[in-house]
């Protein structure tokens, strides 16, 4: 379980949002998983923008259920002006309305080993089968060359 001394430790777990559903329910079950691995009680979903909760609405969240000190966690891979300003400028905004509790803005996922190997894994799992197995139910075009030639205007003779 994540502690800190002399403090209740709420995580909120923030991504860019998006207009498609798909894509915002995907990081609810990233923060089901967290939850489960790490044995954090207090851990909620954000979206920097377009969709709800807002970081906010999240920051607000861990402090109602007791959360004295907050870590923001940008998922995302690289450190852009939305992991290194936007959030961090959110979060501020977010704590101002909780006088007493602390906070902290993580860095993204970043450059890390462990991610190389999941790509890998990513990458043998799809050439083993075939681009054809439906376990990339996010993308519309998985295992569907021809697909998505004809979709981007490629000629697929």
């Amino acid at each position: 379980m994540l502690t800190y001394p002399g403090h209740t430790i709420g995580i909120v777990v923030v991504d860019h949002g998006s207009r498609r559903t798909a894509a915002n329910d995907m990081l609810n079950d990233v923060v089901v998983l967290f939850k489960k691995v790490s044995g954090c009680p207090i851990v909620e979903v954000a979206h920097m923008e377009l969709a709800e909760p807002s970081i906010g609405q999240a920051f607000h969240c861990c402090v109602e259920q007791g959360a004295t000190f907050v870590v923001v966690h940008p998922y995302f891979l690289s450190p852009g002006r939305h992991s290194t300003c936007d959030i961090p400028n959110l979060t501020a905004e977010a704590a101002a309305a909780h006088p007493g509790v602390k906070f902290h803005v993580t860095q993204p996922l970043g450059l890390d080993e462990k991610i190389a190997q999941l790509m890998m894994q990513r990458v043998q799992h799809c050439l083993e089968n075939n681009f054809a197995c439906g376990t990339c139910k996010h993308t519309e075009c998985c295992g569907r060359l021809q697909h998505c030639q004809a979709k981007a205007g490629v000629a697929t003779t």
